[in-house]
């Protein structure tokens, strides 16, 4: 059963969300503010409490912004790689696009529907699943990049990068196909999965990302313009 973190400050829409993950199957640690929730993090993470699975992070709380809960889990060791959802107004497009720079791995709006949000979540549990099960007893590299997926360590002139478990996955998927443009719906199936319901601009916030932490090599990353991305020039 997946145990989920939720936190939402709105009393009635958390026991709402609360009741319906459960009649789902997902068993959950419930909070109305960040500081509990960071709390819970720590005790999961030093073994103190349940393994959490996935995190389900309002934006908007009464303490602490949602964004640095965010920032939290992506700093922990134990958790930089924990599926997160974040849940947002529709007017809080920077908050969404900061969300994803940040690394989360989705958002939704609201007002949204639960079977969306059960939907979005399966989906995000059933990728990271295949890529802890796949088969991963291989190094892959392009120019100065190596990726070692049995390791999950990738590294640029043997400089060893801090990258989420989604950000290995799009830089993996560059590297086999090295040169090959990529269409952004393409990165979406292979990379979110087929199931993802998410928009373009997920992608766009991860490369961004990517490129950041790649230094003098993120110039490898090409954008195609009206079509997506690729791994180095067809010219090189």
């Amino acid at each position: 059963m997946p145990h989920l973190l939720l936190l939402e400050d709105d009393a009635d829409i958390r026991l709402g969300l609360e009741q319906h993950l459960k009649r789902e199957g997902f068993s959950l640690s419930s909070f109305e503010n960040g500081r509990d929730a960071l709390k819970c993090i720590r005790q999961s993470a030093a073994g103190q409490s349940t393994r959490l699975d996935v995190a389900l992070l309002d934006l908007t709380l009464p303490d602490i912004d949602g964004l640095d809960v965010l920032r939290a889990i992506r700093s922990d060791s134990q958790y930089r790689s924990l599926p997160v959802v974040l849940v947002t107004a529709r007017n809080e497009e920077i908050d969404r696009v900061l969300g994803l720079e940040l690394g989360a791995d989705d958002y939704i709006s609201k007002p949204f529907s639960t079977r969306e949000l059960v939907a979005r979540i399966r989906a995000i549990l059933r990728r990271a699943a295949f890529i802890d099960q796949s088969d991963k007893s291989q190094q892959l590299r392009f120019g100065p990049i190596a990726l070692d997926l049995d390791m999950h360590i990738a590294r640029v002139d043997a400089e060893v990068l801090d990258l989420t478990r989604r950000e290995f996955e799009l830089l993996a998927y560059f590297l086999q196909n090295p040169r090959r443009v990529l269409s952004r719906e393409k990165i979406l199936q292979q990379v979110w999965g087929l199931e993802y319901l998410g928009e373009s601009r997920t992608i766009d916030a991860h490369v961004r990302r990517v490129r950041a932490k790649l230094g003098e090599s993120a110039s490898l990353i090409e954008t195609v313009v009206g079509v997506g991305y690729r791994m180095g020039s067809v010219d090189a």
